[in-house]
């Protein structure tokens, strides 16, 4: 199940927050290979430093995640933690991470969370993918400077929120106030156990006035029709409606996609907003003009018996996403590929910062 493989550190590329890029050559084989290493995890490593690899996503041809991944430094072990924290993500697996939440009896925000039960109407703009996030920002962000935005990340894809260069440049460039990791994925400005606990963190600890909920990078799909973990974009409209938030349904939308079940709006969000999501949502479909503009809206109309479906002007978006700090990229197309999809989740972040008004 692991490809397991002997290396030796050749240089180090670049860095990022709580991540090192690496490249690598296996031995006895003689390969270079690209690498990453979680520093917290694993320790930093230096050129020369003997490294034990797992390679499996370079063999199976990932796209967004497709580096060797450091397991150790079997000969400079890095020394034991010295934290309080009891809870363990990854658990039971050889790399189990034992890390604080905020929501365990021993974090100094404990008391706080113990009784917090409700998000006071907090919009939150629910995302399928992790490459909507800086596009939900620059919205926001253009529509209602200086909104504090948090940022939490389920464990659908990437587990350590370090991987996301994107997260880390967005938290750099001052657009996100923090970040919250939940379920088995860890790494954020705060943990904890659940997207039920996380959300309310980000209101009540980080400060948030908005929240944007995705799965980390790399999603999983297997071209089935429950066979996804943007599922979990359904259930995070349960849980912002079960604590009190104002849940806002971004739509994965594509006018290039070349796989059909993704073209138009995707299947993942009509079978999430639509089977899976049990509470009601403000469905944002953004305005798009001719007859994909059509195809789209006519797509989301049987889930008006559920959500509430909003159609927001898309007018001035495409100048907000080129002033992102970041590359925006999602499978592989940037914005001028893929317009569609960046303006269907700009237009979730319009409509969620209208609704904070003045406030």
């Amino acid at each position: 199940m692991i490809r397991w493989r002997d290396g030796e550190v050749l240089s180090v590329r670049r860095e990022w927050a709580g991540t090192v890029e690496l490249t690598v050559r296996t031995k006895p084989e003689g390969d270079e290979l690209p690498a990453l290493a979680y520093p917290a995890l694993v320790g930093r490593p230096e050129p020369g430093d003997r490294v034990l690899l797992n390679t499996n996503a370079l063999a199976l041809g990932l796209g967004t995640g497709g580096y060797a991944l450091v397991v150790a430094l079997p000969d400079r072990l890095p020394p034991d933690p010295d934290f309080p924290g009891h809870l363990v993500k990854a658990r039971y697996t050889p790399l189990q991470a034992v890390v604080q939440g905020a929501d365990e009896q021993d974090s100094p925000h404990h008391d706080l969370l113990r009784e917090a039960d409700s998000l006071d109407g907090m919009p939150v703009v629910i995302a399928d993918l992790h490459s909507a996030l800086p596009a939900i920002c620059a919205a926001v962000l253009a529509a209602r400077p200086g909104t504090r935005i948090a940022y939490v990340m389920s464990d659908g894809g990437a587990l350590p929120l370090w991987f996301s260069r994107t997260a880390a440049e967005l938290r750099r460039a001052g657009w996100l106030l923090g970040s919250v990791t939940v379920g088995q994925s860890f790494g954020g400005d705060l943990e904890a156990v659940t997207l039920h606990t996380g959300l309310l963190a980000a209101r009540h600890v980080l400060g948030a006035e908005l929240t944007v909920v995705s799965q980390g990078p790399g999603n999983l799909g297997t071209g089935t029709r429950w066979g996804f973990s943007g599922v979990s974009s359904g259930e995070a409209v349960n849980a912002v409606a079960a604590l009190d938030g104002r849940p806002v349904g971004s739509l994965r939308v594509s006018e290039a996609d070349p796989r059909p079940r993704h073209r138009g709006v995707s299947h993942h969000s009509l079978t999430a907003y639509g089977r899976v999501a049990l509470a009601s949502a403000d469905l944002v479909v953004p305005d798009l003009p001719g007859p994909f503009g059509d195809q789209v809206r006519d797509a989301v109309e049987p889930l008006r018996t559920r959500h509430r479906v909003v159609r927001v002007p898309v007018d001035g978006l495409l100048d907000a996403l080129r002033r992102a700090p970041v590359k925006l990229s999602t499978m592989g197309r940037g914005l001028d590929e893929d317009t569609a999809y960046f303006l269907a989740a700009a237009a979730a972040g319009r409509y969620a910062a209208a609704l904070l008004g003045d406030r």
